[in-house]
């Protein structure tokens, strides 16, 4: 008995594309960011969890977070601090140049980022770390509640 393979391209098995995945963020949580990014004086006070603990702070819009980010760093002194206080300005004006005729379909898109204030972060055995301002991932965000814990 022999056994021949087909080896035309009709009988050859498609190559599997590449697929990446990456953990979605809670849409309820993305529309709330977006509703607070209309409003640049509009905060509210949130708790989430991630991998790396519990944190609570005013979740605040990203106007708002490059405002305050500015604010701190102006009172550094230095030129080092100048430079980095127009730093995330300076990240959204070369992605609008970037893309072009593309920027109202990048407007129109949920948030991907998550932006406090007055940020209290409690991680394993360390100790509460108070921080100013806190940028994250929201896929990383595995749970949010509103309100800081009593």
């Amino acid at each position: 008995m022999s056994v021949s393979a087909d080896t035309s391209p009709a009988a050859a098995p498609a190559p599997s594309a590449a697929v990446i995945t990456e953990p979605l963020p809670d849409l309820q949580l993305q529309l709330l960011i977006q509703l607070l990014d209309e409003d640049p004086r509009s905060s509210l006070p949130l708790t989430l969890t991630h991998p790396g603990g519990l944190l609570h702070g005013d979740v605040i819009g990203h106007e708002q977070w490059k405002a305050e980010w500015a604010r701190s760093l102006r009172q550094v002194e230095g030129e080092g601090a100048n430079l980095l206080a127009e730093f995330p300005e300076t990240v959204d004006q070369g992605v609008r140049e970037l893309h072009g005729r593309e920027q109202d379909a990048e407007a129109a898109r949920l948030p991907r980022w998550i932006h406090l204030r007055d940020v209290t972060f409690l991680g394993g055995a360390m100790s509460a770390v108070s921080l100013p301002l806190w940028r994250g991932r929201l896929s990383d965000v595995s749970g949010w509640t509103l309100g800081r814990p009593q």
